[in-house]
């Protein structure tokens, strides 16, 4: 990922040890999760054997949890020299407060998008046989675990933008854009196979991200008192 070439010395230090742990997030839980859930399916239906993955995938699990904390350390670190972490200045002004209580409406709807798109998800994982075999049923755990993430991630912001704080609204963005990432997908996938439910739907969520992305930009850029 190219970093902004605005970034401070500082900070891009900070963004650099971010990126490195986020790696190591990221391995954790795609490797940890999967087998920490499908190991026990193994475990449960088969052999106890499975087990031993279970414990594998927990480890992992764990380290990618510790990587987490440390990430979260590293941001309160990047938070203290970056503006838009802090209160925004314009946060006396009507306008702003107005743009921070509507981000996190806005937000909140992201919310409710993640979690829902959790019980789809597993939902539709007995459609697919996900719950029938080991490797489907640790494959659908991780599936469901990024809409999870993403809804307690876009719930962490709400306080920031209570307090005006344009980064939750940035945050915001950002989550949305992956929900319309994969809107367009659900879409394109309806559209090809010419049904109309997936077609319907994908399209409403992506008319929902388009305009969420939309007013958390115009939200930021109030709460940090410009006229956009």
């Amino acid at each position: 990922m190219r970093l902004d070439p605005n970034l401070t010395p500082d900070q891009r230090a900070l963004v650099l040890k971010i990126q490195q742990k986020a790696k190591i997030l990221a391995y954790g839980f795609v490797l940890g999760v999967p087998l920490t859930f499908g190991g026990a399916h193994y475990g449960i239906t088969r052999s106890p054997i499975g087990f031993a993955g279970t414990a594998v995938g927990l480890v992992l699990v764990v380290v990618g949890g510790l990587a987490l904390a440390q990430m979260q350390a590293l941001k309160r670190q990047l938070r203290l020299i970056t503006p838009d972490a802090w209160r925004s200045p314009a946060a006396h002004l009507p306008g702003a407060r107005k743009a921070a209580t509507q981000a996190a409406y806005i937000n909140g709807l992201l919310v409710l998008l993640s979690f829902a798109a959790t019980g789809y998800l597993l939902v539709k994982g007995a459609g697919w046989g996900a719950y029938g075999n080991s490797f489907g049923f640790g494959a659908l755990m991780l599936s469901a675990s990024v809409p999870f993430g993403m809804g307690i991630a876009a719930a962490s912001t709400i306080p920031q933008l209570l307090q005006v704080i344009p980064a939750g609204a940035k945050v915001g963005r950002s989550l949305y854009s992956i929900i319309f990432v994969l809107a367009t997908t659900v879409t394109g996938e309806g559209i090809k196979g010419g049904e109309l439910p997936p077609t319907v739907v994908g399209g409403a969520v992506l008319l929902v991200c388009a305009g969420a992305m939309a007013l958390l930009g115009k939200a930021a850029a109030r709460m940090r008192g410009e006229s956009g």
